[in-house]
């Protein structure tokens, strides 16, 4: 009978809005943020504490003005933050879909920012003072680094995928291997990506083995295509053949069909040289001697999102003039790093050092071994006694779908807690400022120094040191 009148008290008592505005903590924090999201942050803490007391929560913790003004203060720095925010990677997966994917260089983002802080000629022709085309800016350092006779540009692979085949073979056939009908991330798959298109899939083969003979027998008055796709992000194993790409070539010129090659990530140097394995590279694929061929450029190119068309002049301006083109295209910061990504292609020599794909790629297992054991110094000295902290060998991964089976040595910085699980230790760790994203093995809890760049070690270590405390 007195647990009602005790819940209306309570409520009673909670402090107006106007009331915890005016107390002195509260002012000095409307010194450092806007208003608007101080007194929003007000609202809602005090709606929470209403809630837990209509739940049956009862104390006189909840309206106390204090406790409140304490929470208010913790709370601050992430609600201010953001909603796409920078988190720090400790996964080791370089090319994390999740994440963002390829990171910018600092010579990258310094063009991009003076395109962005500044009027530029984005679609205007300097020599002759009038009107250009946007893809002007890109083309010719494509053709220089690739060998491509001609390109052009869209906002992502996907993208080019769907433009292609909608410009060189709506309402025909395309031919393409059922082994190769994969579906990637976000549910991209190509079977809907061609009806989508327009284009009317003729698939060939068998999932774990297609012959060239299987094209040859395709192939009639309506095909339009033979398209060759990328497995991406898996492998099949064991009893399998697929038809290799300069035989490909060699029936469609026979056929007087063009060939289409969909790369996805789209390697432009030779990765056997970070010891990884070989993985096709576009100007292997241009001397194989496709047609056109597309590819990303926030993969393993290290640049912003972007989807590239490579191939035949004459083919590269059908798809330029199709009506898509206008919805696809992609915007003067992406073109600004897309270029000064592309120039650092020019001095190939120089990438392990100043393209963070490459140098993540690069790093030697002796640097990251003696990185992660000052992570493990460091947090001894900041976490509890209860927290057991050891630097191990591990695997990470070039990610993007690209090399899927491919692992790099690594080291890791392991926790374990003698209370917490290594999910609670990881979610503690994800609701940091900055976040930190590692990864769960063996009930540890495992920072990856592969994806930590010496510029994280401070941010990680801080934000570690308050969230794990």
């Amino acid at each position: 009978m007195t647990e009602r009148p005790d819940r209306q008290r309570l409520l009673r008592s909670i402090p107006k809005v106007d009331l915890l505005l005016e107390h002195p903590r509260v002012e000095a924090l409307l010194g450092s943020y806007p208003r608007w999201l101080v007194v929003e942050a007000v609202r809602k803490l005090l709606d929470e504490r209403r809630a837990r007391i209509l739940a049956g929560e009862a104390g006189p913790r909840l309206v106390d003005g204090e406790s409140m003004v304490d929470e208010l203060e913790e709370r601050m720095e992430e609600l201010a933050s953001p909603s796409l925010r920078r988190v720090i990677n400790a996964t080791g997966v370089v090319l994390h879909t999740n994440l963002g994917r390829a990171l910018l260089s600092r010579e990258v983002w310094r063009q991009m920012e003076e395109v962005a802080l500044n009027y530029s000629n984005l679609e205007y022709h300097l020599e002759r003072g009038e009107r250009g085309l946007r893809y002007v800016h890109v083309v010719d350092i494509l053709k220089k680094v690739t060998g491509a006779p001609a390109a052009m540009v869209v906002n992502n692979n996907a993208a080019a995928v769907l433009l292609v085949l909608a410009a060189l073979a709506r309402g025909r056939e395309v031919v393409v291997s059922r082994g190769e009908l994969i579906e990637i991330g976000g549910s991209f798959r190509i079977p809907e990506v061609m009806a989508a298109s327009g284009a009317v899939l003729r698939e060939v083969g068998t999932t774990n083995k297609t012959h060239l003979g299987d094209y040859a027998e395709a192939i009639n008055d309506d095909t339009a295509l033979l398209l060759k796709v990328h497995p991406s992000n898996y492998r099949i194993l064991g009893f399998t053949q697929s038809v290799p790409l300069k035989d490909l070539v060699a029936l469609g010129r026979e056929a007087g069909v063009p060939v289409y090659e969909d790369l996805g990530s789209g390697s432009l140097v030779d990765l056997r040289a970070y010891g990884l394995p070989h993985e096709p590279t576009v100007q292997e694929s241009l001397k194989a001697g496709v047609s056109v061929l597309s590819f990303s450029g926030d993969k393993l190119l290290g640049g912003p999102q972007a989807g590239i068309v490579l191939g035949e002049e004459g083919i590269i301006e059908r798809v330029r003039r199709h009506p898509l083109n206008r919805a696809l295209r992609i915007d003067k910061l992406t073109l600004a790093g897309l270029e000064a990504t592309l120039r650092l292609y020019m001095e190939p020599e120089t990438l392990a050092r100043r393209l963070p794909t490459m140098a993540f790629l690069a790093t030697s297992l002796e640097v990251l071994k003696e990185r992660a054991c000052r992570v493990k110094g460091v947090l001894e000295e900041r976490l509890p006694s209860s927290f057991s902290v050891r630097v191990i060998e591990d695997v990470s991964y070039v990610g993007g779908g690209a090399l899927p089976l491919a692992e790099m040595p690594t080291a890791a910085v392991a926790l374990i807690h003698a209370g917490l699980a290594a999910s609670e230790i990881e979610e503690r760790a994800r609701r940091g400022y900055p976040p930190v994203i590692g990864r769960i093995k063996d009930e540890a809890f495992l920072l990856d120094m592969r994806t930590v760049r010496e510029e994280d070690m401070g941010p990680m270590l801080d934000s570690l040191g308050r969230s794990l405390a």
